[in-house]
């Protein structure tokens, strides 16, 4: 029995059975990885901090809300698993500066972070919360708190507790963050009107 369209994600609109559904899935895993390793390159400076922002959450956050819980997951996943092995798709890797070492690094706690809100996200997603834009709003409240929690605790963890952790892991990125959300908030919530205006 087909799933209810109240209960569906972005991701489940066309092929929903057979072979097409699997070339669907396997499409969709690819270019969410990606959308990843392309936005971790992508850096905004947010005066006055001198931290430079990027656009990960963002896609994290947006993969997980069309995704469902599910599809998301594997493809943050895939993404983490491509960086495991030395792959150039963090925001700061480079040829020297890759794979484990550099996961197990500041920002390890942030890349599990993503793999927790993708999954929160896309649940609420597939309960309507992204049909709307305060339901999307909060739904990316919570997942942008997974993120912070994890990472600004591995921070924690690698350098005491004693340095200023918050400084460093959480208050630079706030207003970068509040605008990526915003505009999450705003385009899940159109894409489904634009859905349901093509299916009228």
């Amino acid at each position: 029995m087909a799933t209810a369209m109240t209960d569906k994600v972005l991701a489940d609109l066309g092929p929903d059975q057979g072979t097409a559904l699997w070339i669907k899935r396997v499409a969709l895993v690819v270019l969410g990885v990606a959308l990843l390793a392309a936005t971790a390159k992508i850096k905004v400076m947010i005066p006055p901090s001198p931290v430079p922002i990027t656009m990960t959450t963002f896609a994290v956050l947006t993969i997980g809300a069309a995704y469902g819980a599910r599809l998301g997951f594997a493809t943050v996943f895939g993404y983490l698993a491509l960086g495991a092995m030395g792959y150039d798709v963090f925001a700061s890797s480079s040829a020297t500066a890759n794979g484990i070492a550099y996961m197990g690094g500041s920002t390890g706690g942030y890349l599990l972070g993503y793999l927790l809100a993708t999954a929160a996200i896309g649940a609420l997603a597939r309960r309507g919360w992204d049909r709307s834009v305060g339901g999307m709003a909060l739904a990316m409240l919570v997942g942008t708190a997974l993120i912070y929690v994890p990472g600004v605790a591995w921070l924690g963890m690698l350098y005491g507790w004693d340095q200023p952790i918050l400084a460093w892991g959480l208050t630079p990125f706030l207003i970068g963050d509040a605008m990526k959300l915003a505009l999450a908030a705003l385009i899940l919530p159109l894409v489904w009107k634009l859905v349901g205006d093509a299916r009228t």
